[in-house]
């Protein structure tokens, strides 16, 4: 499926700054704890260079030259387990309600197939209905607790897929 105007691209060096920007817009405009969730993690200082990693992948979503969203599939941190997360989705509103979303998903699952993963997981905030809604409609179902450590202790939704 391909969105007009809206491109999927693999990140590059050059949008760090942009993706950065739009993962902690959304947390504000949401509402949500800028400690314990992504609005802190220092890898959003160099997304790109996060993503060079094996077993990993982050695509972002351009809008006229302007990156407004993006997702990303990596290695569980501090998990044993053959488990990927689905990482730091997050799209400003001209993105949003398009499909984006469900595609930056199966791009990312594809991938994490791809790599070899076993199965998915994700963590989310229990306000984020609309986010929780796209992953149940992808497969995602909620589990009792965390998995791994993501450092995201504020984010209490947890959620798994097997690929």
């Amino acid at each position: 499926m391909r969105v007009p105007d809206f491109l999927i691209r693999e990140i590059e060096a050059k949008d760090n700054e942009q993706m950065a920007q739009v993962v902690r817009d959304v947390i504000i405009e949401l509402g949500a704890p800028k400690v314990g969730t992504a609005y802190e993690d220092k890898a959003l200082e160099d997304l790109h260079a996060v993503y060079q990693k094996p077993r990993s992948i982050y695509y972002v979503v351009e809008y006229k030259g302007k990156v407004v969203g993006g997702g990303g599939v990596a290695q569980l941190d501090n998990f044993e387990g053959n488990t990927c997360e689905l990482q730091k989705m997050y799209f400003l509103p001209v993105a949003r309600g398009r499909g984006l979303g469900t595609e930056i998903i199966n791009l990312c699952l594809t991938k994490a197939k791809e790599f070899g993963f076993e199965q998915c997981y994700l963590e989310t905030l229990p306000y984020m209905k609309a986010a929780q809604k796209l992953y149940k409609k992808n497969g995602f179902t909620n589990i009792d607790g965390p998995m791994g450590n993501t450092c995201h202790y504020s984010c209490d939704v947890w959620m798994i897929k097997k690929l």
